[in-house]
């Protein structure tokens, strides 16, 4: 069964700094957006693995996703 990603415990973070964050911050709100955005295709095609999603297709979709994560940690590490 496919489950969402934990972003903030991937980056050990709490709700609380990322909110911070977040606010103070246009562009890493936007990213934090398209994450979790991404990270939903990823769940569904997993979810939708039996019905003709590609192993190719949902290789993408987790490279996506990562990039994204990429630089959300680079945004909150500078």
């Amino acid at each position: 069964m496919p489950v969402k990603h934990d972003l903030l415990q991937d980056l050990g973070l709490t709700k609380e700094a990322v909110s911070q964050s977040r606010s103070a911050d246009p562009h890493l709100d936007k990213l934090f957006v398209q994450y979790n955005e991404k990270d939903a295709e990823v769940v569904e095609a997993e979810a939708n693995d039996a019905i003709g999603v590609s192993d190719d297709v949902l290789r993408k979709l987790k490279e996506q996703r990562l990039q994204i994560k990429d630089k959300i940690a680079q945004r909150l590490s500078v």
